[in-house]
């Protein structure tokens, strides 16, 4: 991962560009954190139709990840990974500010 202050990752942004292709959404996956899930916070993915003001946006294979400014400051220095196991398939974040998280990833402390 490079010093960014986001990053998305190979896999991820394939992942997006599928799924943008897909539906004919633009390949601009959006990364919030929201209060809530079962370890304090919980992160929320979905596809956007734009960039927005406050956005910090990280950009790979012509796909972006945009992140809005409050909820930057919880996964600062971070990447949004797509892992595929016998489990199924999800964006999974790799955040250095968490404190702990749960076992379904999709939510954290810090």
């Amino acid at each position: 991962m490079s010093d960014a202050v986001i990053d998305i990752t190979p896999a991820a942004a394939a992942r997006v560009s599928a799924i943008a292709a897909r539906t004919g959404k633009p390949a601009i996956l959006r990364l919030a954190v929201d209060g809530g899930g079962c370890a304090g916070f919980q992160y929320v993915f979905d596809l956007a139709e734009a960039v927005e003001a406050d956005d910090v946006v990280a950009e790979r294979d012509g796909v972006r990840l945009v992140v809005d400014s409050m909820s930057l400051d919880l996964v600062r220095g971070g990447a949004v990974d797509f892992v595929e196991s016998l489990g199924g398939a999800a964006f999974r974040v790799e955040n250095p500010n968490a404190a702990s998280g749960c076992g379904c990833g999709s939510s954290f402390s810090v």
